[in-house]
């Protein structure tokens, strides 16, 4: 190998090193042990999400938009269709869940799992989802699981077993700024109580803190 080639070797490896460490909390990094940012009682968040489950023994599959709104007594969640009709409002309270959909009447129950279930085919785990969107879960072994990008998968108490494929990128770099998910996986195999899901969750960036 010619000196110029090997010169050009080693320049493209150095580029190459140096653009890993531009964007902390991206997938394409070394992964960091630094844990998510604080948890939040009250928050809202936008994003996609992928769910394939099981109707009538067969494999069905749906994505919708959804909008997140959280406070520490109450989660509201909407969905929509890709083309921006809502397909579903879900309001969940310590007492119970009501699910209304368009053009029919609001549905109430305790279980907003097994509500789901029933009117839209397929179960969303709100209840989990108000850690999970966080980087917060609670593991197999009852301990609190607070995810970074080098510990990103845990199954939880529940039986769902969840990954942190990718991260936010840190705000036009902010120096100490601290990672929060942008896709999250999630399964859970069958069972007596429940079908087959999984799910597949893309966050929106979080709009930055200097945006009017």
């Amino acid at each position: 190998m010619s000196k110029n080639l090997l010169a050009l070797t080693a320049l493209c490896l150095s580029l190459s090193a140096c653009s890993t460490l531009t964007s902390p909390f991206s997938s394409g990094t070394a992964p960091s042990s630094v844990a998510v940012a604080p948890y939040r009682e009250q928050v809202e968040l936008t994003g996609r999400l992928n769910v394939v489950y099981q109707k009538d023994d067969k494999p069905e599959s749906a994505t919708v938009n959804f909008n997140w709104l959280q406070t520490a007594a109450r989660t509201d969640v909407t969905l929509y269709t890709p083309v921006g009709s809502t397909l579903a409002t879900i309001a969940v309270t310590p007492q119970q869940a009501v699910l209304t959909q368009s053009g029919k009447a609001p549905r109430s129950a305790p279980d907003v799992d097994t509500l789901s279930a029933q009117m839209l085919g397929w179960s969303l785990p709100v209840s989990g989802l108000r850690d999970w969107l966080q980087g917060y879960a609670t593991g197999a072994d009852g301990k609190r699981f607070v995810a970074s990008p080098a510990n990103d998968s845990v199954t939880t108490k529940d039986g769902w077993r969840l990954r942190y494929v990718s991260w936010q990128d840190a705000p036009d770099n902010t120096p100490g700024a601290l990672p929060q998910p942008r896709r999250i996986d999630a399964e859970r195999n069958a069972s007596a109580q429940a079908d087959a899901v999984s799910l597949r969750i893309v966050l929106e960036p979080a709009p930055s803190a200097s945006a009017p």
